[in-house]
């Protein structure tokens, strides 16, 4: 092994993780080096890393596999407890199953951090990974968990997990292994830091909103510091969500999941961007920089939320789940888009006379028995108006004069929205 090429290798990691370079290249790179700089004759390599993250638990990254396959790949819960929470039955995942069989969570239950197997066929199907290796051709197989300090755990990343083969006949060897265990945690050190700063970004687009995360990762933080822009206004909330918690509380948490998925999917799909979400309420902004255009997106994001919540009350009705509808309240005007509270806690938000007059447009849904009302400020933007009809003037809680507002043309919607009117 040339120790001039060792060198070079730790001093290529460590510009790798500072300079964000993506886990796919890191470990690329890494592989690559190491087989010209005969440190290691790795074949096929594995790398994945556990994060914080809502949906996924974590983020594998492979090398050396044949064109085609992912390389990257991110993975479900394989914790028994967050499978049942979210709905799934444990004994049923396939996912849970293959983990559960695998060497490295054999090494979690002992406290290994190192483990070898000679690909043979008497070990080839010891555990559920290594028959995949062995048919690849691989002859010998390394794992290693690189574990960090308490005070560096976040969430469930508190290690990285590494697995390299290789085709040789004789496998690694002693030297190969020393030298793999020794910078494989500079490896570790910079997949880590890579996966903090897209795990920052994912949690803060995940917790404040798209545009509220990018602009917190911009550094606008400064409290009290807020933006005034021109924006359409969403405001929506649930049709009898006090009753369905009071007589179904168990279904509370599922049914909201359901139905934020179908609202909130329609708002990204049209350039929203989803700021709060209070209770069974859902607040948003369109923000092209034509206003017509906002305007446009925000009425063809309510068609498409409306069109999802029918398609999920078919499907909820037939699995004898209740039901509910959504109230949606459309506006337009300047917003203050930034940081608001205290010293200790503060909120990205928007709030200004267009949000609240957003909130009292959808309270009126009730009263006028319309699932969508909009502004007279909102319909006379552009030739939006073409798309709607007017349900006449009425008193906004607030709101100094009355409010001309109107609904969508039935037009508009070309499949019913109240599926508990089925054809069935």
């Amino acid at each position: 092994m040339d120790k001039g090429l060792f060198t070079d290798l730790l001093a290529w990691l460590t510009q790798a993780g500072l300079g964000g370079t993506s886990e796919a290249d890191i470990l690329s790179g890494f592989c690559e080096r190491c087989v010209a700089a005969g440190i290691a004759a790795i074949d096929r390599a594995a790398v994945f890393v556990d994060t914080l993250h809502p949906v996924n638990e974590g983020r594998l990254v492979r090398w050396g596999l044949p064109p085609g396959e992912a390389a990257v790949i991110e993975y479900g819960r394989t914790d028994p407890d967050a499978l049942a929470a979210a709905g799934f039955d444990p004994r049923d995942a396939e996912t849970l199953e293959r983990w559960q069989h695998s060497v490295f969570y054999h090494m979690l239950q002992t406290g290994d951090t190192f483990a070898r197997y000679r690909l043979k066929t008497a070990t080839r199907d010891e555990w559920s990974s290594l028959p995949d290796w062995a048919t690849a051709g691989m002859t010998d197989y390394i794992a290693m968990i690189t574990r960090f300090a308490a005070a560096g755990v976040i969430g469930e990343l508190d290690c990285v997990y590494s697995a390299w083969a290789t085709s040789a006949t004789d496998g690694f060897s002693e030297d190969e292994i020393g030298a793999l265990q020794r910078i494989v945690p500079s490896l570790a050190l910079a997949i880590k830091s890579v996966a903090l700063v897209r795990m920052t970004g994912t949690l803060l687009e995940t917790y404040l909103g798209r545009g509220a995360g990018q602009r917190v990762l911009s550094g606008r933080i400064v409290r009290g510091i807020a933006e005034q822009i021109p924006a359409a206004v969403w405001f929506s909330d649930l049709q009898g969500f006090t009753r369905i918690t009071d007589t179904t509380p168990e279904q509370v948490i599922p049914l909201l999941n359901d139905y934020f998925d179908a609202i909130v999917s329609a708002i990204h799909e049209h350039g929203g961007d989803v700021v709060k979400l209070i209770g069974d309420g859902t607040l948003a902004i369109f923000t092209a920089q034509d206003r017509a255009q906002a305007c446009s997106e925000a009425l063809s994001s309510a068609i498409a939320a409306r069109r999802n919540v029918a398609e999920l009350n078919r499907r909820r009705e037939v699995e004898g789940k209740p039901v509910t509808d959504i109230y949606i309240g459309l506006h337009v005007g300047e917003v203050f888009y930034g940081n608001v509270g205290s010293r200790e806690r503060l909120d990205f938000t928007v709030i200004g006379p267009a949000v609240n007059e957003a909130s009292r447009i959808a309270a009126m849904c009730r009263s006028v028995d319309q699932p969508v009302l909009v502004s007279a400020g909102f319909a006379g933007v552009g030739d939006i108006g073409r798309r709607l009809v007017s349900v006449g003037r009425y008193a906004l809680r607030g709101v100094s004069h009355p409010q001309e507002l109107f609904t969508l043309d039935p037009g508009e919607l070309t499949d019913r929205t109240d599926s508990r009117s089925s054809d069935a």
